[in-house]
């Protein structure tokens, strides 16, 4: 089974009698399914509903969670937490680094590793990716891991968007179950819940191929010279994007080249995601 060590990564534990408690009500991701095996996606918002922590929660034992972060991020999230703790009975600590380690692909097999498995629940269209927080594998093939992350449509912060810029349905966590619309309130919960019912999410991500290789992260997307959106991660000819999905819309209808710097890409919604492109485009003009 192909694997990779992550060493980006860095863990945050949340412990103690009232963690649980703690986490639900500031947290989108919705704790009460989070089930024993598996990290799932979620993130810590402003107020305003934009991102300003991404991360993967894992439980780590009873009355204790794992919340795997950018490791450039981790201090900053810790202290974010703790300005919510009040009076909360939980202890927030950066964990010992292990090595972060993911594996994926048809054999099952991954006995270099010691740790007990979780699934990477993000992966909601393939067979079960396992995430792994021990010391005892090192090296695998990044390159490999972040191509099949790219081809699969899942984006992570600081490769394909930026914290603070982005709100939970640009970057699809409300298609991943990174935010659960059955729970209660949390940090941002109204914006958030009023672009769901509304159905108000213009930017999305979006696969990118082209028939070169693409231009670096960060390149413009752009359509007769506008912007319709912004290239994060790429894989020589493949790479994911955060584009208005009205204005891709708008430039397919009309037969429009779309193009990162001077290569011609093509755009497609992820095979898994349920969202479409709109019925009626919306032009740049109208935005």
């Amino acid at each position: 089974m192909p694997f990779a060590s992550l060493r980006d990564r860095a863990l945050v534990s949340v412990s103690g009698p009232d963690a649980e408690h703690f986490l639900q009500n500031i947290l989108t991701t919705d704790l009460d399914v989070l089930g024993s095996s598996e990290a799932k996606p979620g993130a810590l918002l402003t107020p305003q509903g934009k991102i300003l922590f991404d991360f993967l929660i894992s439980r780590a034992g009873e009355n204790a969670f794992r919340l795997e972060c950018r490791t450039e991020t981790a201090d900053d999230f810790m202290r974010r937490l703790t300005l919510y703790k009040l009076r909360a009975k939980v202890e927030i600590a950066k964990l010992d680094q292990p090595v972060v380690a993911v594996a994926w692909g048809s054999d099952s097999t991954t006995s270099q590793f010691e740790s007990a498995p979780f699934a990477d629940a993000r992966f909601v269209d393939t067979a079960v990716i396992k995430r792994f927080y021990d010391d005892t594998a090192d090296g695998g093939d990044l390159a490999a891991w972040q191509a099949f992350r790219i081809a699969h449509g899942i984006a992570e912060s600081g490769a394909d968007y930026q914290l603070g810029d982005a709100f939970p349905h640009d970057v699809l966590l409300d298609e991943i179950g990174g935010v659960g619309f059955k729970k209660g309130c949390y940090v941002g919960q109204e914006v958030v819940s009023r672009m769901q019912h509304r159905g108000t999410a213009r930017r999305r991500v979006l696969i990118v191929s082209a028939e070169r290789t693409l231009p670096t992260s960060r390149a413009e997307l752009t359509v007769e010279g506008r912007p319709v959106g912004t290239l994060g991660s790429t894989a020589a000819r493949t790479g994911l994007a955060i584009a208005r999905i009205d204005r891709v819309k708008a430039a397919l209808d009309a037969g429009l080249p779309v193009l990162a710097e001077d290569v011609a890409v093509s755009l497609a919604i992820p095979s898994w995601a349920k969202f479409s492109f709109p019925q009626e485009a919306i032009g740049a003009e109208d935005a």
